[in-house]
């Protein structure tokens, strides 16, 4: 049997892993270091580490202030990561608003403009216009479920990007997209 850690041993692994993974929750930490969600907590505050959701929003405003092609509110779900040229992540969960009454399956519209606004934020441009989209919805997305969209530039040619989006539900693909866009 493994020798149980010290409180300042766990805080001092909670701090890196947090600072590895800014995304990860609290029950997931209690599961790793085999604690309670309140004593994760508890750790949290006396270390100065805000919750998930704070930790994502700040997360979100430093990674806004690198994208030039359009302004927050802009973009449809939580932009998380970008490397402008290169690839860029977002997160949107699914609300009441955007599923149908009857059958709560998300409408497409808004898992398509994740993607497409997701796409055009990792372009270095001040104007980015699509110029077409090849779309597969492989599975509905339903209430309450977080799609994940990654996007990552496939060519560039002169002013013309390829850029290639991938949407998940867990580890289940629910949508690809292969965007064109223009850049001025």
């Amino acid at each position: 049997m493994a020798k149980k850690m010290s409180k300042e041993e766990r805080q001092l692994q909670l701090r890196k892993l947090i600072d590895d993974n800014p995304f990860v929750t609290d029950g997931k930490l209690a599961a790793h270091f085999a604690v309670s969600i309140q004593t994760i907590r508890l750790d949290r505050l006396k270390l100065g580490i805000p919750e998930l959701r704070m930790r994502t929003k700040q997360v979100a405003e430093q990674v806004h202030q690198k994208v030039r092609s359009m302004v927050a509110h802009e973009l449809v779900g939580e932009l998380i990561e970008v490397e402008l040229g290169h690839f860029a992540t977002s997160v949107l969960e699914v609300t009441p608003e955007m599923v149908a009454e009857k059958s709560k399956v998300c409408s497409g519209d808004y898992i398509f403009s994740q993607a497409n606004t997701l796409a055009a934020a990792l372009i270095d441009a001040e104007i980015v216009l699509t110029g077409s989209a090849r779309l597969r919805f492989r599975r509905s997305v339903y209430l309450n479920e977080k799609i994940v969209a990654h996007a990552f530039l496939a060519r560039k040619k002169i002013n013309k990007f390829l850029i290639k989006v991938v949407s998940k539900v867990g580890a289940e693909e629910v949508f690809v997209g292969k965007f064109v866009f223009v850049a001025r």
